[in-house]
Formats: structure tokens, sequence, C-alpha cells
């Protein structure tokens, strides 16, 4: 039994069986790939692992970019480091806390950088020569707590500033690190917001 409805414009609907379809609906999908052609070029270049040819990066340049992304976040794992153990104060203590909390999360953003260089066929560079060159933020010694408190929220919005036009700069282009980016950047907004609380709180003293 065949039912079938439709409205003056066309626009309905046909019932065959179990199967409703839009009276309107194109068989035509253009913009997806025809399953045999996917299947053979995911057999084609093997060797580049997760870039197939839907990639639409540059898949150099985006490794370079995130060569300064992980030189950045290194940076900041050693300043934070330094920091939590550098400090020194009767007031000192809830600062090398949060010090010592923003290196762990740093370090993972560095680690997240780095597997991402990896999948993209790169080597993520760790090489200490050449760092404070490839990285956004700078290492800076201080010795005074405020002092450190405000190199860091500096660093911090050095770093949202940054990552904000490399999402923009990636936008649909490269979705997986844009993503990846914005994870990193909400975590880098919170540090920066924690530094501002603590620089407020300490001047203040």
């Amino acid at each position: 039994m065949v039912i079938k409805k439709t409205d003056e414009g066309g626009g309905g609907y046909t019932r065959r069986g179990s199967k409703l379809q839009n009276a309107d609906m194109t068989t035509e999908q253009p913009f997806l790939s025809d399953v045999q052609q996917l299947r053979a070029r995911a057999r084609a270049s093997l060797a580049q692992g997760a870039v197939t040819p839907a990639y639409q990066a540059d898949v150099k340049q985006t490794i370079e970019i995130l060569q300064s992304v992980l030189a950045t976040e290194i940076v900041c794992v050693l300043r934070y480091t330094m920091n939590a153990i550098a400090a020194t104060g009767l007031s000192s203590q809830g600062a090398k806390e949060e010090f010592e909390e923003h290196a762990r999360e740093e370090q993972e953003h560095m680690r997240q950088a780095a597997e991402r260089i990896n999948q993209l066929g790169g080597t993520p560079n760790f090489n200490p020569e050449g760092l404070a060159t490839r990285a956004a933020s700078q290492y800076t010694e201080t010795e005074s707590l405020v002092e450190m408190i405000r190199e860091n929220l500096v660093a911090e919005r050095i770093a949202c500033e940054h990552y904000r036009e490399l999402i923009r700069y990636f936008g649909d282009k490269d979705p997986t690190t844009r993503v990846m980016l914005e994870g990193i950047l909400a975590n880098e907004e919170e540090h920066a917001n924690d530094m501002k609380d603590l620089l407020t709180a300490h001047e203040t003293r």
C-alpha cells in the first residue's frame, strides 16, 4: 500500500511502506564524498596518518605555529615552577600553591601541543636552544612576589591574545587544532584572572 500526501506547493511527503521522504528532497549531496572515493583516499598515502586530502590547512605551517605554542607553554611551565619554589614571605603560601597548580596545567597544554604536532607528522621541538625566540611569552626572573605575579599576568595576557589570533586563523581549515586551542585559551583566561586577583590582593598589603 502506497500513501501520498502533498501540499499545493509540492513540499509534502510521500510514504512508501515504512519510509517517509520529503517530496522536495534531492538525492544528490555534492558536499559529501562518495563512500568508495573515501575508502580509496584513506588507503592512499598511509604515511600521512591523520592528514587526509580533506585537511585544508598548510601542514608545514601548522606544525611551525604549534612549535611556537609548544615553546610558549614550556616557558610558562618553567616560569610558574620557578615562582612556586622561589616565592617567599609570610603571605606567599597561597600564591605558591597557585603557581604550582598553573605549572601543572601549563604542562598539560604543552603535552597537547606536542601530541598535535606528532599527529600532523612533525617532531615536537623540546630543544632548550632557541626556546626563548620560539615562544610568544618571556621567561623572567624577579625577586618580589608582587613582581612574580605581575609578570605572570603579562605572560597570560600575551598567551590569550596569541591564541585568539590562532583560533581565528585556523577556523574551519583545521578544526581539531582550533578546538584544542580554544580549550587552552579558556584555561589561560582563568590563569589571567587568578593572577589579576592575586595582584590586587598583594598590592594592597
